[in-house]
């Protein structure tokens, strides 16, 4: 019996980790998720395990970048429930908050992969290209999650997420200079 309920939680994950994938890929939006607290869990969860990977796994980030991590999804997430109960959507909001750790977890993984993989092959410059480019579709998936969850058109959702960005890194770079 126990047996039956394990592979069933494996496969509710790997159904959960492929729909964060087409939202990755802008083919679903964050209401294909189930409204469930416990894949708000273990999307938290698989974020955080992500930024551990890259403390872990590169060399340049150390404890101060976990830390700014940290406080800067406190930012973005404070600022996309602000959006999502200012348009009166509140029973999207787990939905969408389980969206965007989780995307975050998947494009995360996929830049320490870069890391770890192609650094030692195409050198630290075209690293860092490679990183600012998913940079920029974290934007662009971001876009998609919030204008999915107030019922906007994507370009609206673009520039929420870059205005949010923005104003992340101005406290990041307000807890550089105060560190």
């Amino acid at each position: 019996m126990i047996a039956a309920n394990d592979g069933c939680c494996v496969i509710h994950l790997l159904l959960f980790i492929k729909t964060l994938f087409d939202i990755a890929l802008l083919r679903k939006g964050p209401q294909h998720i189930p409204r469930s607290r416990i894949l708000l869990l273990v999307a938290a969860l698989f974020w955080t395990t992500a930024v551990l990977s890259a403390l872990v796994l590169i060399d340049r980030f150390d404890e101060l970048d976990v830390a700014h991590e940290f406080f800067s999804l406190l930012v973005a997430v404070t600022c996309y429930s602000a959006i999502v109960l200012g348009a009166r959507l509140g029973p999207r909001l787990t939905q969408t908050i389980t969206a965007i750790l989780g995307c975050g977890a998947l494009l995360t993984f996929t830049l320490v992969a870069g890391y770890v993989l192609l650094q030692p092959i195409i050198g630290a410059a075209p690293m860092t290209l490679v990183a600012f480019l998913i940079l920029l579709w974290s934007l662009s998936i971001k876009g998609h999650i919030i204008a999915a969850a107030i019922n906007q058109h994507w370009y609206l959702g673009l520039a929420i997420a870059v205005a949010i960005f923005v104003l992340q890194s101005l406290v990041n770079k307000l807890l550089t200079t105060a560190s």
